[in-house]
């Protein structure tokens, strides 16, 4: 106590607070014996006098902090944070855990600066994934995955700390009875219906981790945490609008079925990919440490099926149908430039000049029609606000969210599956995509997907529907005429002025409307979105809007 600090078990002294949470305090200090700097962690229920504690309570949090050592004492790894010695004696109130002083700050803090760029998403996420998978080759699963949990070195390595809640596979729970270890964004949905102990859950993290990361917002963050735990288990994931390349990745890991996730070494495969391509669009980007060389996949990565519980899907790069469906649209836009440039005057052909790398950029079936621009209310021919819907047919709109460009989606989609019924079925501006049931197999669903302009849906991979059992609804039940105005009260009270992406998502079996078939309509922005809720009768019957 010469120096004035606290010294602990007559050789750690405390020279500064680094961190705090409910589970305890972590301090910088000096280990006397050794002549280094070192990380100690107070573990204690924090703003909890020890004398005050539950007994119970207090044996809980000696035994977690017990398996939060022998875990960490399992795990040699780069990416995973190393624990020196324990501090814990019938004398002292509470255990301390002696571990690596990471130099540097934690991905949390990182994040109070701005969000990251693909290519150090992209990095960071091998990072932590590295750590992970050391983790569950050891048999042990995180449970709170998280940028609170990340901390990063000087030069940007990801490492994963606080396992503190880790579930080893030979131990049984350390939790109060019907307790829920974790923080209430960052859960797997499977946790909350009391499935524990699966790596996949980690990765669900993972991928929410990077959506925050990149996005600088999280999708399913409330004002209360029973509103989040009820939005991780069904609210639709907004797709991400700054992810770049990372995109797949997100896609693929928040899909609530755990079983649909990528394997691990699948899923490093991606984000090898996701960093390459980061790279090569953005040289210099700066990126964390990345453990060792990966090839890039050679074939399309899997991704979910579209509907209420996961992102839009992922275009296949290699689809045949997709392939020469874009051959075509190059053909027919190689040609209309050539006779534009013949026939027409040098304004025309400046305002195409603006138009088709517009559309090219947009991925857009075909280049001709007209497309909304992103954050524009509904026109008149999309509402039928001045007279009736023009065209008879998604093709021949400017949007495919009008009634009936909706019907002729459905159509298509029917010819293409053979079925009348679907799970799941979401409609976008320019393009679609439904689940249909596989015939003789029971709540099991192919993914089907149209882009608007196409001749027909085409299949696009095996799905997991997440309804109520084999749940399916005919399309046609819903009143697609109160679609025009639906979309004009949403534009009225959803609170987002000026969305880029208007969607509906219909789904058979919606937990909130007593597990009955629901329509959604979908206003997002760069900050977040909002939807109303719809019967099939066309009426209205929750209101979510923006930050709310």
């Amino acid at each position: 106590m010469a120096t004035g600090h606290m010294v602990i078990d007559g050789r750690f002294e405390l020279r500064g607070r680094l961190g705090s949470g409910g589970m305890g305090t972590v301090w910088r200090a000096f280990d006397l014996a050794l002549e280094r700097e070192v990380a100690l962690k107070e573990v204690r229920l924090a703003d909890t006098d020890i004398a005050d504690a539950d007994p119970e309570v207090v044996r809980m949090m000696r035994e977690r902090v017990m398996r939060e050592a022998r875990a960490l004492a399992r795990i040699d790894h780069p990416n995973v944070v190393t624990i020196h010695h324990i501090v814990d004696s019938p004398d002292m109130p509470h255990p301390w855990l002696v571990m690596e002083l990471v130099r540097g700050r934690s991905l949390q803090d990182r994040l109070a600066d701005g969000p990251l760029t693909p290519a150090e998403g992209a990095a960071t996420g091998r990072g932590v994934l590295a750590a992970l998978r050391a983790a569950h080759a050891a048999g042990i699963c995180h449970r709170d995955v998280k940028p609170a949990n990340v901390l990063l070195r000087a030069d940007g390595t990801p490492v994963l700390t606080d396992f503190g809640i880790a579930v080893l596979e030979e131990a049984s729970r350390v939790t109060m009875t019907g307790g829920l270890v974790g923080s209430p964004e960052y859960i797997a949905p499977e946790r909350l219906h009391g499935h524990e102990g699966d790596p996949a859950s980690d990765l669900w993290s993972l991928g929410m981790l990077l959506y925050v990361a990149v996005e600088g917002r999280s999708p399913v963050r409330r004002p209360t945490a029973a509103a989040t735990l009820a939005a991780v288990m069904t609210a639709p994931i907004p797709p991400a609008h700054r992810a770049g390349p990372l995109e797949p990745v997100l896609q693929a890991l928040l899909v609530r079925d755990p079983a649909a996730r990528p394997s691990a070494d699948h899923l490093d495969r991606m984000l090898a990919q996701a960093a390459d391509s980061a790279a090569d669009s953005a040289p210099g980007a700066a990126s964390p440490s990345m453990q060792g060389s990966v090839p890039r996949p050679v074939h399309p990565l899997p991704g979910p099926g579209t509907n209420p519980n996961s992102f839009p899907p992922p275009v296949s790069t290699t689809d045949p149908a997709l392939t020469e469906r874009r051959r075509r649209r190059t053909r027919i836009i190689g040609a209309t430039v050539a006779v534009i440039a013949v026939g027409l005057v040098a304004a025309v052909i400046a305002t195409v000049f603006v138009v088709i790398p517009k559309i090219l950029e947009m991925g857009e079936g075909l280049a001709a029609g007209t497309r909304e621009t992103p954050g524009a209310g509904p026109t008149d021919s999309e509402t039928g606000e001045n007279g009736p819907e023009k065209g008879t047919g998604a093709a021949s709109t400017a949007t495919l969210l009008t009634p009936a460009a909706v019907r002729g989606v459905i159509k298509k989609f029917e010819q293409a599956s053979g079925s009348r019924e679907f799970a799941e079925f979401t409609v976008y501006e320019d393009r679609a995509s439904a689940d249909a049931p596989v015939r003789g197999r029971r709540a099991a669903f192919d993914n089907y997907t149209y882009e608007k302009g196409a001749d027909a849906a085409v299949r696009a991979r095996p799905s997991v529907a997440i309804t109520t059992g084999d749940a399916k609804v005919n399309l046609n039940t819903f009143a697609w005429d109160a679609l025009p105005a639906l979309l004009r009260r949403a534009a009225r009270t959803l609170n987002v002025p000026k969305p880029k992406y208007r969607y509906v998502i219909v789904t058979a079996a919606w937990a909130f409307n007593g597990d009955r078939p629901t329509m959604m309509i979908h206003f997002t922005d760069d900050y977040g979105g909002g939807y109303l809720a719809v019967n099939t009768q066309g009426k209205v019957i929750k209101t979510y809007p923006a930050d709310s």
